[in-house]
Order: structure tokens, then C-alpha cells, then sequence
């Protein structure tokens, strides 16, 4: 049986841009990580508990604009704009359900000011990460006005052959 030998750190990682802060103790990491589980979602496993037989657990809301809602939705989403959100989540809403926001993508913040929004008035909430985007990007099923489409998945976002990325 043949170990691998642990990685040392030479001299060359003082100079590192990555390394020029150094990572944080394992214990602390290990907090922030899990904490960043308890507020983040992947499009995959969010796609999963939708096409589940069951109830998935969630309700899962698209904080964008109505012209942005009609050029496509995740199928199932309910539709809230973030402005709307204080007048109207508890109309469409139940308290005791978890919500998982989206909104464009990763470089849109929409989704983390929805969540912030009902996080304010007692909801328990996650982000969906990568928003619209990356479900469009996955190859997941989503609707228009028109009706529903599915595009090929992004084999830089997707694996090719398998329903799972292995992480």
C-alpha cells in the first residue's frame, strides 16, 4: 500500500497571491462553510427536490420583473418582485415554509436582497445559486409566455453523461 505524502508548503507560498492571506483554521472554516450551506442552494439539488415525487420542502419564488418572469421561469416558481415582497409575501406566502429565492444569475444580487426582504419579516430562506442563469445552463426545463422550452445543457456548467457532477 502506497501513501501520498501531505503537501508542505515551501517558500514559494509565502509569495502566493492565493496564500498572501493565509486560509483560516479548519474549525473556523468549517463554521463559515456550514453556515454558507444554510444559506445557499445549487440549482441541481434544487431541480432534484422539484422533480421529486414528494413535497420539496420549499417554496421556491423568482424575485424578478414581470417582462423578466414572462421571458422565462423555473416551472412551479411563484413570482414576487423584490419591491413587492413587504406588501405581498404574507398573501402568498406561508410563514412556516421555507423559501428559495432567485433571480438572474451570479452577477446579480436580486435574489440575496429578496432573501434579506424575508428574512426581515420571519421567513427562513435560501439563494438559489446561479439564479436563472445556471438553470437555463443545466439544461433544466423552464417556461415562457409561450409556453416551456429546454436548451442542451452547458457542458461547462453540466457533466455530459451523468445526472450527477460527482459533488
Amino acid at each position: 500500500m502506497t501513501t501520498q505524502p501531505l503537501a508542505t508548503a515551501t517558500a514559494t507560498t509565502a509569495t502566493s497571491p492565493v496564500l498572501r492571506v493565509p486560509p483560516a483554521d479548519p474549525a473556523v472554516a468549517a463554521a463559515y462553510f456550514g453556515a454558507s450551506l444554510a444559506f445557499h442552494a445549487d440549482v441541481s439539488d434544487v431541480a432534484a427536490a422539484l422533480a421529486s415525487d414528494g413535497d420539496p420542502g420549499f417554496v421556491l419564488l423568482d424575485s424578478r420583473s414581470t417582462a423578466s418572469w414572462d421571458q422565462g421561469h423555473v416551472p412551479g416558481a411563484v413570482h414576487l418582485p423584490t419591491a413587492l415582497i413587504a406588501g405581498q409575501a404574507r398573501e402568498l406566502l406561508d410563514p412556516a415554509v421555507p423559501v428559495v429565492t432567485y433571480c438572474w444569475g451570479p452577477g446579480c444580487n436580486g435574489a440575496t436582497r429578496a432573501a434579506y426582504a424575508l428574512a426581515q419579516l420571519g421567513y427562513q430562506v435560501k439563494e438559489m445559486l446561479g439564479g436563472f442563469e445556471y438553470w437555463v445552463r443545466e439544461g433544466f426545463e423552464f417556461e415562457t409566455w409561450q409556453g416551456r422550452e429546454r436548451r442542451t445543457a452547458d457542458p461547462l456548467t453540466a457533466p455530459d453523461e451523468s445526472e450527477d457532477c460527482g459533488c
